[in-house]
């Protein structure tokens, strides 16, 4: 069985974090979480690594197939993966000499949900 490529990050837990924030102000633990998943999207790069992991077809690709996609160096790509490993954002695992990356789709949900609006009701 493979080991995966890092060690878990912070856990918010399956459910929402929280309400939205024109609802309600946000806890200082999780607003320390969430805030670093959004400076890891923050980057041109990561976001558009993040866009392509998240649309993968069967939930998760290659980092042969993400690498080629830029005109950046490979160990500069590896290093945006970290930061999204690091944030929570996506979970990586080693086959043979390859590391498959895959979106964390709870944490997804939750900065989703941070940043739902409502629209407003006519008066």
């Amino acid at each position: 069985m493979s080991k995966p490529a890092t060690a878990s990050p912070i856990d918010l837990g399956p459910a929402p974090c929280c309400t939205p924030l024109a609802q309600e102000r946000i806890p200082a633990p999780v607003a320390g979480v969430l805030a670093h998943a959004f400076k890891a999207l923050g980057d041109p790069i990561r976001l558009q690594l993040m866009s392509m992991i998240a649309s993968a077809p069967g939930g998760e690709i290659c980092v042969c197939d993400l690498t080629p996609a830029f005109t950046i160096s490979g160990t500069t790509v590896s290093h945006h993966l970290k930061v999204l490993r690091e944030a929570g954002l996506v979970d990586a695992e080693r086959r043979a000499s390859w590391v498959y990356y895959r979106a964390r789709p709870v944490l997804m949900r939750q900065l989703s949900a941070l940043l739902a609006v409502d629209a407003p009701v006519p008066a």
